[in-house]
């Protein structure tokens, strides 16, 4: 399984880490969801692979807020080259944002009708602190419970 962010932030960038403001819920809800037996830090990232899981972004070469990235930022054919080549159970974008950009359609949370070939498509609510209004575990409770699920 693999989660698609829209960009590092600024914070992240520094640190050399995925997720890595302090504010930002991944993480810890990595954890409390179930994902991964033990809790993590932004500078275990590297260790992912051992669950099952990776990470990438749909904007390689640009870094900061989703307001602040041109729209050239989200490199969706270079996503989906990654995905067709890795074929993942599931592609979990960690974002409205990031789903609204890949998929050219809004998507409500939770998992999609649609795949890319063999992969399931899910949308979960941003765990960025700037999110916070909008956030909720429930999804990433629910992904968590079917990763091992049939398609």
């Amino acid at each position: 399984m693999v989660f698609c962010g829209t960009a590092p932030s600024r914070i992240s960038v520094a640190r050399g880490a995925y997720y890595a403001n302090p504010g930002n819920a991944f993480w810890r809800t990595l954890f409390v969801a179930g994902f991964v037996p033990l809790p993590l830090q932004p500078a275990d990232f590297r260790r992912l692979p051992e669950f099952g899981l990776g990470l990438t972004d749909l904007a390689k070469h640009h870094f900061g807020n989703d307001d602040e990235l041109p729209a050239e930022a989200f490199d969706v054919p270079a996503l989906k080259r990654r995905i067709q080549r890795f074929e993942p159970a599931i592609l979990a974008f960690t974002s409205k944002n990031a789903a609204l950009a890949a998929l050219g359609q809004r998507a409500p949370y939770g998992p999609q009708k649609m795949t890319w070939r063999k992969t399931r498509l899910w949308v979960l609510p941003s765990p960025s602190g700037q999110a916070r209004r909008f956030w909720s575990e429930t999804p990433w409770r629910l992904l968590a419970t079917t990763i091992d699920a049939p398609s």
